[in-house]
């Protein structure tokens, strides 16, 4: 079976269609949509077997850190543990092209977390749909980034080429820059930066 494609515009994202979507999602769809750090591909929070799908189309190990894309600081706070000083750093750049490592709390299904450090990765990106769709389904998108040894998503067209067989919903919302978000992890005293990707770090640390 192919993928369905779904065309949202990209600043006034279709709420008739993205309830559609988010029903999909929560029927066991797995979704690889755009962002404002490159695609992502990503299903529902309780999606056991959509784990399994993601680890297998990103040929991932049990270690990588899946990243749940978040709407708010305070839904931040609900899967995640802050202390004042990441509260502080995270409130001043969100939403944005950021990726924290943050120690897991207990809501977060095992099966994301990384089994020995108990980390999960959260992000509140800048995209409408995104934000509309996670309060649609009144719960964070289990996501990764859309990275491939050999190939480059730039638009829909590239993703419909290489995964139309292996997904069950992509959105169309035009170009989509391939730069994956910078990462910085929480976890560690000093902050350490584990990618530097699209956003700034230099906002974070000077």
């Amino acid at each position: 079976m192919k993928a369905e494609i779904f065309s949202i515009h990209r600043d006034n994202p279709q709420k008739r269609l993205i309830k559609i979507i988010a029903g999909k999602i929560l029927s066991g769809a797995i979704i690889v949509f755009p962002t404002d750090s490159g695609f992502s591909i990503g299903s529902a929070l309780e999606n056991k077997t959509g784990v399994e799908r993601i680890r297998s189309i990103r040929n991932l190990s049990k270690n990588h850190d899946f990243t749940l894309m978040l709407n708010s600081l305070s839904q931040i706070g609900e899967f995640a543990k802050l202390d004042n000083d990441a509260f502080r750093f995270i409130k001043r750049i969100i939403p944005g092209k950021f990726t924290f490592i943050l120690e897991a709390t207990r809501i977060v299904p095992n099966r994301l977390v990384h089994p020995k450090k108990k980390t999960i990765g959260v992000r509140v990106p800048d995209n409408d749909f995104i934000q509309n769709l996670i309060v649609e389904l009144g719960a964070p998108i289990m996501s990764v980034s859309l990275i491939i040894k050999g190939y480059e998503f730039l638009s829909t067209q590239d993703v419909v080429d290489k995964l139309q067989k292996k997904v069950d919903i992509i959105v169309d919302s035009g170009y989509c820059l391939p730069i994956p978000t910078s990462v910085i992890d929480f976890t560690k005293s000093p902050y350490d930066v584990l990618r530097k990707g699209a956003g700034d770090t230099s906002e974070i640390f000077g």
